[in-house]
């Protein structure tokens, strides 16, 4: 069973701190493993690349690392009618609500009379890692080329690992209809770096997207400085939030959906019924037999999962900020209501029928979320994460006879004397 607490209990602080401090990834250390694959893929490129594959993949890409443009336009083919539907409505609705993100540049001339702006332009190339070992993600494709594609990005490229050669159709028909140009078949650490420093086969990319494992995960922070990350990201979580006014089984089936992402997914309970979180208790013991990833959900809902009981629901805030969830749902009556005092929050699911798996397919805004309490400083991927802005300013004699003497104090302040020059010669001269 997950951990039970009630906030009305006399250790409820630390048992509530030790329960959210506790980490969810393995305790093994990956970063001197992590460390040797990059520096091997950054010093062999695609040879060190083939051999992690075959090693990690049992998959023979020497020669072989890109996934040929003809079996990805075969793709679209070898899917349902019913899932390429599906497919295109998601990215319809993903792409309208990025759209509405594109951030626009200014331009002014200030009262001294110097001209200033700003312009956002996209990133050249864009690597996208897409999971491919446990399960096959098409969603995560969508969600990461389609804010890539809104940005402007001209080259996107993709790595999803194909264990024993397995291809899903599927994700090959989400990348083309996403606008991904290139894909590879590569995972792990060895296709971090390979976007990050390039190889013989794969030209470097600006910036690397989208989850992984804890290898993945780590790869991406020793390659940031070389290339830009979206985010650290670590197992899914989902904090729902709920009166006595709820189905059981709903609530159950929502705590389960991340549940049976990986062992190391959190799912929390927190409730003012103690009715409710008995038949939510229940209700996910029955759910679990119907599971096809069954065992992986149980691991996860009894290691980590928690209910909690509060004595009434406006108490949920601290705790939810403290928590700073991935996802977040509010199956109560006025929802906005207690949305609007929640600071820290990837996502939040307003009232009863908007379950967190709505998000992750075709609600639109991005599901690739700021997990392991990072929600309190960062946000969900968007299209700005393709893009750079660049400041503009221009002066004329005038205007930098008006603003120029204040620049010559300050360099002067920091003993950097070649600074004051550089203003001081210009002011003389005009």
């Amino acid at each position: 069973m997950p951990l039970r607490l009630t906030s009305s209990d006399a250790g409820f602080e630390d048992a509530f701190t030790g329960y959210i401090s506790h980490g969810r990834e393995t305790a093994a250390d990956v970063a001197g493993v992590v460390s040797a694959i990059v520096a091997d893929v950054r010093a062999r490129g695609d040879a060190a690349v083939a051999e992690y594959t075959q090693k990690f993949d049992r998959l023979d890409v020497i020669g072989d690392l890109r996934i040929d443009p003809d079996l990805i336009a075969a793709a679209r083919d070898a899917c349902s009618a019913e899932q390429i539907d599906a497919l295109e409505f998601a990215a319809a609705r993903i792409r309208a609500f990025h759209e509405r993100q594109l951030p626009e540049g200014f331009s002014f001339t200030d009262a001294e009379g110097v001209h200033l702006g700003a312009r956002w332009t996209a990133v050249s190339a864009a690597g996208i890692y897409v999971p491919g070992g446990t399960a096959a993600y098409p969603s995560s494709v969508l969600m990461n080329a389609v804010p890539a594609t809104v940005a402007g990005v001209g080259r996107i490229v993709m790595a999803v690992p194909t264990p024993d050669g397995a291809v899903n159709p599927l994700v090959l028909a989400a990348a083309e209809l996403a606008g991904v140009t290139e894909i590879y078949r590569i995972g792990g650490a060895q296709a971090v770096a390979a976007l990050a420093y390039g190889t013989e086969t794969i030209k470097p990319v600006d910036k690397i997207t989208g989850p992984g494992n804890a290898y993945v995960a780590e790869a991406k922070r020793q390659v940031f400085g070389t290339v830009g990350i979206d985010m650290i990201a670590g197992p899914s979580e989902i904090l729902v939030v709920a009166d006595a006014d709820n189905n059981p089984e709903w609530i159950a089936a929502d705590l389960l959906s991340q549940a049976e992402h990986d062992t190391s997914s959190q799912s929390v309970l927190i409730t003012d019924s103690g009715a409710l979180a008995d038949a939510v208790a229940d209700a996910a013991e029955r759910a679990l037999g119907k599971l096809q990833r069954a065992d992986i959900a149980r691991e996860s809902w009894e290691v980590h999962g928690a209910i909690i009981l509060v004595r009434d629901l406006a108490d949920a805030v601290l705790l939810i900020d403290r928590i700073a969830p991935e996802h977040l749902e509010l199956a109560v009556d006025e929802p906005e209501v207690l949305a609007d005092k929640v600071k820290n929050a990837g996502a939040i699911f307003l009232g009863r029928h908007t379950p967190e798996a709505i998000g992750d397919y075709v609600a639109g805004p991005n599901h690739v979320l700021p997990t392991a309490q990072s929600a309190r400083f960062s946000s969900g991927l968007g299209v700005t994460d393709f893009m750079k802005r660049t400041t503009l300013v221009s002066c004329d004699a005038a205007s930098l006879a008006r603003i120029g003497p204040a620049a010559v104090t300050l360099a002067n302040a920091e003993g950097l004397d070649a600074h004051a020059l550089s203003l001081s010669v210009r002011l003389d001269d005009g």
